[in-house]
């Protein structure tokens, strides 16, 4: 095996895996973003094609010698979850009774060191899913070379996700009730482009602007140094406005907050390599100075003159949420949803009710009932991701996964991580975090991107101590 830290760049290889992850995020984007029934068996497909690819990587001993020392020691958490996966195949956790022609769900004693599931279909499409998005990702840090091929699988994306951001705020502007300007029925008004939820739209925007704005400060010295008005940087401040004025305008506050806490990261970090740009561009430093905040203030009119009736309407729904709370004395029902999530978990605490499972086994345990019927308030998410992966797979499941994320992370220790990576590496964190609260990781697109943009950064970083390919640009 290669003992250097970067691999040397494995030709039709590199580009199948860019090719098959572009065309990967844009459909799945597209089909609503994941999150229709119908459409989980198709990408679960096409993400088998990353598992194939991976697999060639693996097997095949010249492609082997190039991965980088230690990634496929990456792969080990992911194993194993799989193992406990497929072994709580073999135990059911409920089985069905027919009582009057009607089928229900009793649950099965199970002892706590036993991995069980509730349906096994179920869980082995959740796991083919994931599988799917996960070594479909993963082939970036085995298989590609070259800091170009990221790059210009970063600048699709975004360019897709623009896209839709236009497509978005048209459909929003002209009073579509429904995606595809009306032509699909959403459960609730927060829609967006073809997201049906709007957190998750912020979320899947959160990760791109990241992308977005690594790629312009990349380019801010233009194309072979020759300053900023000479290269894509311009036209990348562009679409990182656009792209974050769709979250506000989508409604979802808790993301129109990320975004506000990404802007200062990106102002602090991004506000002297683009004074330096200009000024390598002969733009005095005043004349730099003055420019930065025209385009600031021009971005936050622009915001406002698009966004502002959504803006308000949300704010004062949250000062309207936030007096019910200050009287109830707590956070309402979410407060009890979690509560009773943690009941559930707790049953099962080291390897959980099976992945996929929380939709029907949280029934057992849900305590809220409707003011108006007395009938019980349905959930489908936990609302808080790491809680409900708790729940799910258990604190072994759920730990695995933060190994997956945390082996390739250390690969990043005492290595430069330039702006790119950086953000790329922000989004993810913020997304993260986002997850104690919310459910971004219950749809499809924000974790395609997720994993997406984190072993990009990871590759991305590992590269940039290396001798690059021809062609791989600094």
């Amino acid at each position: 095996m290669n003992q250097g830290p970067h691999p040397r760049s494995t030709g039709g290889l590199e580009s199948a895996v860019a090719a098959h992850l572009a065309v990967f995020i844009v459909g799945v984007s597209w089909a609503f973003g994941g999150n229709a029934d119908w459409v989980r068996t198709p990408i679960s497909i096409w993400g088998s094609l990353g598992i194939l690819l991976a697999l060639a990587s693996m097997a095949d001993r010249r492609l082997r010698d190039r991965i980088p020392a230690g990634t496929l020691r990456w792969v080990w958490p992911v194993v194993a979850l799989n193992g406990i996966v497929a072994a709580s195949c073999l135990t059911p956790g409920f089985r069905q009774l027919v009582f009057r022609g009607e089928a229900f769900l009793l649950p099965v004693r199970v002892d706590w060191w036993n991995p069980s599931t509730t349906r096994v279909g179920v869980t082995l499409r959740a796991l083919w899913l994931f599988d799917g998005i996960y070594f479909s990702c993963l082939n970036l840090a085995l298989s590609v070379g070259r800091r170009r091929i990221i790059r210009i699988l970063l600048a699709a994306a975004v360019g897709n996700a623009l896209a839709l951001s236009v497509f978005g705020t048209v459909q929003k502007l002209v009073g579509a009730t429904g995606i595809y300007f009306g032509s699909v029925r959403t459960p609730h008004e927060f829609f967006f482009a073809s997201f049906v939820y709007d957190n998750h739209w912020g979320a899947f925007v959160i990760l791109m602007f990241g992308a977005c704005i690594g790629l312009t400060l990349r380019y801010a010295t233009g194309g072979r140094g020759a300053g900023f008005f000479h290269g894509p940087a311009p036209a990348g401040l562009v679409a990182a406005t656009l792209l974050g004025i769709s979250i506000p305008l989508s409604g979802s506050r808790a993301c129109t907050l990320l975004l506000a806490v990404f802007i200062c990261v990106a102002l602090v970090r991004g506000i002297p390599r683009l004074s330096g740009a200009l000024r390598h561009s002969g733009t005095a430093r005043a004349g730099a100075a003055a420019a930065i905040a025209a385009a600031a203030i021009l971005a936050v009119a622009g915001t406002w003159l698009v966004a502002g009736d959504v803006i308000r309407a949300r704010t004062a729904k949250t000062r309207d949420q936030f007096a019910a709370m200050w009287a109830a004395g707590g956070i309402g029902s979410r407060s009890v949803l979690y509560h009773d999530t943690w009941r559930m978990a707790r049953q099962r605490i080291l390897f959980g009710w099976g992945m996929g499972s929380y939709p029907i086994v949280f029934s057992l345990f849900n305590s809220q009932e409707s003011k108006l019927d007395r009938l019980p308030v349905i959930y489908h998410d936990a609302h808080s991701d790491w809680l409900q992966s708790v729940a799910e797979l258990g604190v072994a499941g759920t730990a695995l996964i933060g190994l997956a994320v945390a082996l390739p992370a250390l690969a990043l220790r005492r290595r430069r991580v330039t702006s790119l990576p950086y953000f790329l590496l922000t989004g993810c964190v913020l997304t993260a975090a986002y997850a104690w609260v919310e459910f971004p990781f219950g749809n499809v697109a924000v974790v395609l991107a997720w994993w997406l943009c984190f072993f990009g950064a990871v590759q991305y970083a590992r590269l940039t101590e290396a001798p690059q390919a021809a062609g791989g640009g600094p």
